[in-house]
């Protein structure tokens, strides 16, 4: 039942059109194909198991474009943003190769995310001139001044037909990065600019198309929760068809319809994928990471625009069969060009992990067997980056997320790695007091010896059993900001789950990445600072 609902609604899909933003009408058809990926996250190189990364990348783009021109054609390449951020040897190169390789692949415009804000404007400025295309947003203006910050939109020829890019970037950008990134910014409401600059683009420009490139997440029914409303909630303010397409971001899903308003949660790679259609408007996004590049296929007749095919394709995504490594898809070989210009970036990055972040003047305890199942002075450090970074009241962690111990003298990079080797990322989530007290009942409650067992700052417990937090009784009527991990937050290790919480935020910070710029911060480091205290 489920693939005919699926088979069915690709169908429909591909027979609907959408209405076009010019009364000009073309003789003769024009077809173009719309790449697109989204949410990278320095992940220029492929990982352990072969998948992904830029060379692999571009030739896939390489002969799609072929074969588009081939076809007398042309490819418009997207990205939804979030080039930052992720893995340490981009990190560290303020994604340099990212941007770079982006370059040589051909992309042609990208939304500006919330993750190329976690450095400072200087850094973003650099990046552009790395990128070589356009970073859009409309939505983001110089504070007080009524002017745009950013390039708002770009203008594309596709075979005689005119295509705008209109940028937009989540209004939840000052909360999730660091608020002196953002200094003298003004993040204004997406579904507002987009339509005054879709009037503009009208009046002016006359374009034939009119596409959103944006970073704001795609959320079924447009329910987005604690978040910024999203893709959906923009086409649905708009009038109908006032935008073609949207090439989104930041909520990092493959958006692949299983039914109306509702995504495919268990999409598998390779298997038919039926974008989203709200209000006569085409929602796609790629996942995360470059796993997949999207390829939407159009012919523009007549002034009216039709989507002929739409597939999300695998960049050697694989699985385990059987205790063997398979592909999804055929092997797509890597470029030797692409290889030529990364390679030097991943072997400087090797070095870079070897750099001194800090130094402290005693061991701090790591021990698998002490993180679980005691306090430790290693696990305060670390839960004293996570308040400060998500400006809360307290943290926890799970012990079995602490995997090494650091020694007396210099930290590096890689010490912090060894750590935390999972990647998972820092959330926070605003508990009331009564939701509170019973999530600590239940992570204080899981017994010594499991991975699940709970370090924790900030809290106490008076005599009679009640908890504290910094040093007060726990009240009832009170608000407190929780800080942990993604993987304890969506009930890993037992875990009451919070990641569908209304109020939870993934920062999108790794855990080691958070602990070294606290330790870049506080440098040196006594131990005896980080001695347990309260439960």
């Amino acid at each position: 039942m489920r693939s005919y609902r699926i088979i069915a609604l690709l169908v429909s899909l591909w027979a609907l059109t959408a209405c076009a933003h010019s009364p000009t009408t073309a003789s003769e058809p024009v077809r173009f194909t719309v790449l697109h990926t989204n949410d990278h996250h320095g992940r220029f190189w492929r990982n352990d198991d072969g998948e992904y990364g830029l060379s692999a990348q571009k030739t896939l783009v390489d002969s799609i474009r072929a074969e588009v021109q081939a076809q007398g054609g042309q490819v418009l390449l997207l990205s939804g943003g979030d080039i930052n951020t992720g893995v340490p040897a981009s990190d560290l190169q303020d994604a340099e190769p990212d941007f770079r390789g982006m370059r040589m692949i051909g992309y042609d415009a990208m939304a500006l995310g919330n993750h190329e804000f976690d450095n400072p404007p200087e850094v973003l400025a650099r990046q552009a001139e790395w990128a070589g295309f356009p970073l859009l947003s409309a939505n983001i203006y110089h504070a007080g001044s009524g002017q745009h910050a950013y390039q708002p939109y770009a203008l594309f020829d596709l075979g005689g037909i005119e295509v705008a890019v209109i940028g937009l970037t989540t209004e939840d950008t000052p909360r999730l990065v660091n608020g002196s990134n953002t200094t003298g910014l003004e993040f204004r409401d997406p579904k507002q600019e987009a339509r005054r600059m879709i009037d503009q683009l009208e009046r002016e420009a006359k374009p034939d198309v009119i596409i959103a490139a944006t970073h704001m997440g795609h959320y079924d029914n447009g329910e987005h929760g604690a978040n910024a409303p999203g893709d959906v909630e923009l086409a649905r303010s708009l009038p109908a068809g006032a935008l073609s397409m949207i090439v989104g971001g930041h909520s990092q899903n493959p958006v692949c319809m299983e039914e109306e308003n509702r995504k495919d949660p268990d999409y598998l790679p390779g298997t038919p994928c039926a974008p989203d259609r709200q209000n006569g408007t085409w929602i796609v996004q790629a996942h995360e990471w470059g796993k997949y590049v999207g390829r939407a296929d159009f012919v523009y007749r007549d002034g009216t625009l039709e989507l002929e095919r739409y597939r999300l394709i695998p960049v050697n995504l694989g699985h385990e069969v059987e205790g063997n490594w398979v592909l999804f898809e055929s092997l797509i070989p890597e470029s030797a060009d692409m290889l030529a210009l990364l390679a030097p970036y991943q072997e400087r990055a090797g070095e870079e992990l070897q750099r001194r972040v800090g130094e402290v003047d005693a061991r701090l305890e790591g021990n698998r067997t002490q993180v679980r199942s005691r306090q430790t002075d290693l696990a305060q450090l670390i839960l004293a980056a996570f308040i400060e970074r998500a400006d809360a009241d307290l943290a926890v962690l799970n012990g079995g997320g602490i995997r090494d111990s650091i020694e007396a003298g210099e930290i590096s990079y890689e010490d912090l790695l060894r750590v935390h080797p999972f990647a998972n990322q820092l959330a926070y989530v605003d508990l009331d007091g009564a939701e509170l007290a019973e999530y600590l009942a239940t992570v204080s409650a899981i017994p010594p010896g499991s991975g699940g067992y709970a370090q924790l700052r900030g809290v106490g417990r008076l005599e009679d059993g009640r908890f504290t937090i910094d040093g007060g009784p726990l009240d009832p009527e009170r608000r407190y900001r929780l800080a942990t991990l993604d993987f304890a937050a969506q009930g890993g290790d037992g875990y009451p789950a919070l990641s569908q919480h209304p109020s939870y935020v993934d920062t999108g910070f790794t855990d080691a990445q958070v602990v070294r710029d606290y330790v870049e911060r506080h440098n040196p480091l006594r131990a005896a600072d980080f001695a347990p205290a309260g439960l």
